[in-house]
């Protein structure tokens, strides 16, 4: 495993060094002792699977609010994906930046994100499926969500084709908006 760190302080790309034959590859997706090495999060209380059928699928600009901010460790286990990170902290020295990582099954990698990362994701392929562990239980009552197409963050998102979207995130609040209600995500 190597970690390489992302331009918003605290996140990292991590890949993976898989031992591969003819049959396919054997890749250890998670290593304690590592993770720790760097002082980052190693205690897991959650883990999700997300499913999206079909390519364009576009989720986010999710996030918790304190006091359940969420460290996410995210790979796919299935297909190819667009990984999107905002940071929403206060005090960050990268607050309001975004970064962006793909991920596939080909190339296997995960992504870390530290508390106080809103996240989106946009599906490159049919049937992609992807793994998210959490150090925080999800709290539907702090769940918020950014615009994905917010002019300010100006996100380079890969869209080709048709979108596919939730009516939630359509109506989402701006960058802007949401910090002029309710401030900065404080972790």
């Amino acid at each position: 495993m190597e970690l390489i760190p992302l331009k918003i302080d605290g996140a990292f790309r991590i890949t993976l060094a898989p031992h591969r034959d003819d049959r396919g590859f054997l890749a250890r997706t998670y290593d304690r002792d590592i993770l720790a090495g760097y002082g980052l999060v190693t205690r897991w209380i959650q883990e999700t699977h997300s499913f999206s059928k079909k390519r364009g699928t576009l989720r986010g600009l999710h996030f918790q609010c304190s006091p359940y901010t969420e460290t996410k460790l995210v790979r796919v286990a299935q297909g190819r994906a667009f990984m999107v990170l905002v940071d929403m902290r206060a005090g960050s020295p990268t607050f309001g930046l975004w970064d962006s990582v793909e991920l596939s099954i080909e190339a296997p990698e995960l992504l870390y994100a530290p508390k106080g990362m809103a996240m989106g994701m946009y599906t490159l392929t049919d049937d992609c499926s992807l793994l998210y562990k959490m150090d925080t239980p999800y709290h539907r009552e702090s769940s918020r969500t950014i615009h994905w197409k917010d002019p300010d963050l100006n996100i380079s998102w890969p869209i080709n084709g048709p979108l596919i979207i939730s009516d939630k995130d359509l109506a989402a609040p701006s960058f802007k908006d949401y910090l002029a209600k309710e401030g900065a995500v404080t972790v």
